[in-house]
């Protein structure tokens, strides 16, 4: 049996949290700090104790006698979270400081894989205007702008004209807009193709990749609207056989992961590659994250058959369990239902009607991330405040129970304000 502390409070962590409270080895769950849909799950027990408060996490990871720590957010594994757990003895899931700035640096992560060969955008890294501007201007065509430190997933600017990077770079080097994570920037050609989401348990050496999933980050349908931190997902992605995996595992992720123990990072924990799969050069990295996606993981979750337990102990322990994880055959679909002005600053406080979920086996499932308990009221405390997921024989009939779910109805899953894309998985289906 194993008491386990999982570190964060999103939709990732409470389909995480999910998860393993289903092993059977799972004696206890202690999350810190969760949130009201975690609690409600069995053997689970939520501490206030936030992600950036690494020696109050190192506390109760004592105080409970943990056998391992899982953490869920990239701002702790970038300040340091596990470095801390492992000087203190603890089994952790997740990297090291070190290993977790190929997410915390674009800057890092690019002269990495450029280093090991892996295919990506060609690039540049900038502290000054001028010189960014220059080298906007020697581009063909369009350039990405992206901070290099870590926004909460809003620090990328995709421009379809030169004007329009530029701009993003004087907001960012000249104005300030994300502060010392846009104190730099890495200016990219743009790459155009379908985007896909993989990811990787990693032990320093060995990978075990999970399904694919395809994000949705514009906020409205047709991919209009500014990007958000994913409005839904879905899974598998049909553009990506087995053939393509074992290419992409091949010339993307053993290259980058053996890269990194060559300098002495050597990775262990999730490691998840946005792809951009392009027409004439085949996948690409768009960018590199240390952490389960959101909401990637929630219909990776609803999908996965095996014990997730000993995968997150045997990627701690530096020794993963032999094979790959097992996935159901069909499709999970989620569907995240924002607040209202988001991906603005989201109004607060909407009361949230979580309908009828006694969906079986196959869900329904809402997966709280921005919720707060007031009273008796479940309330909504930020942007992205549901994901609703199901599982189904087919993208269609995934769908058809996601956004059955959804609506106003007696029985239904709404609040106030809520917005959400009506063409989550859509071009799966194509």
């Amino acid at each position: 049996m194993a008491k386990i502390l999982l570190v964060g409070g999103g939709g990732r962590e409470h389909a995480l949290a999910w998860k393993l409270v289903a092993s059977p080895r799972c004696e206890a769950l202690i999350v810190a700090p969760g949130n009201p849909g975690i609690a409600q799950l069995p053997k689970v027990r939520l501490a206030p104790v936030k992600g950036e408060d690494s020696a109050g996490l190192v506390s109760l990871a004592r105080a409970e006698a943990v056998d391992l720590v899982v953490c869920g957010p990239e701002g702790p594994l970038a300040a340091g979270l596990g470095d801390a757990m492992r000087a203190a003895g603890f089994a952790f899931f997740g990297p090291s400081r070190a290993a977790a700035e190929l997410e915390g640096s674009k800057a890092f992560a690019k002269r990495l894989m450029a280093e090991a060969g892996v295919p990506t955008a060609a690039f540049g890294v900038f502290e000054e205007v001028a010189a960014a501007e220059r080298f906007i201007d020697a581009q063909p065509g369009p350039v990405v702008v992206k901070a290099d430190g870590l926004c909460a997933g809003k620090g990328v600017v995709v421009a379809d004209t030169k004007d329009e990077s530029k701009a993003a770079v004087r907001r960012m080097l000249a104005e300030g807009e994300f502060g010392a994570a846009g104190a730099r920037v890495v200016l990219e050609e743009r790459l155009f193709g379908r985007e896909v989401s993989m990811m990787a348990l990693c032990d320093g050496t060995r990978l075990a990749m999970l399904a694919s999933a395809e994000d949705h980050k514009a906020v409205f349908d047709g991919d209009r609207g500014p990007n958000t931190g994913g409005m839904g997902t879905y899974s598998p992605s049909p553009l990506v056989s087995e053939a393509d995996t074992r290419a992409i595992v091949s010339r993307i992720f053993e290259p980058t992961v053996k890269a990194m123990a060559a300098k002495n990072r050597p990775f262990q924990g999730l490691l998840y590659g946005g792809l951009m799969l392009t027409p004439e050069r085949g996948p690409m990295v768009i960018e590199w994250n240390c952490r389960f996606g959101d909401p990637e993981t929630q219909v990776v979750m609803v999908r996965m058959e095996d014990d997730l337990l000993p995968w997150l102990e045997g990627a701690a322990a530096g020794r993963l369990p032999a094979g790959a994880p097992v996935f159901a055959p069909g499709a999970a679909v989620c569907v995240v239902l924002a607040a209202a002005n988001y991906p603005g600053t989201p109004r607060a406080g909407d009361e949230i009607v979580l309908g009828d979920l006694a969906g079986g086996a196959t869900g329904p499932w809402a997966f709280q991330a921005g919720t707060r308990q007031d009273g008796g009221r479940l309330v909504t405390a930020g942007g992205r405040v549901l994901g609703i997921a199901a599982r189904g024989a087919d993208l269609t009939a995934a769908r058809a129970t996601v956004y059955g779910a959804i609506g106003s109805a007696p029985g239904q899953i709404g609040f106030a304000g809520m917005h959400f894309r009506t063409d989550i998985g859509m071009r799966g289906e194509a």
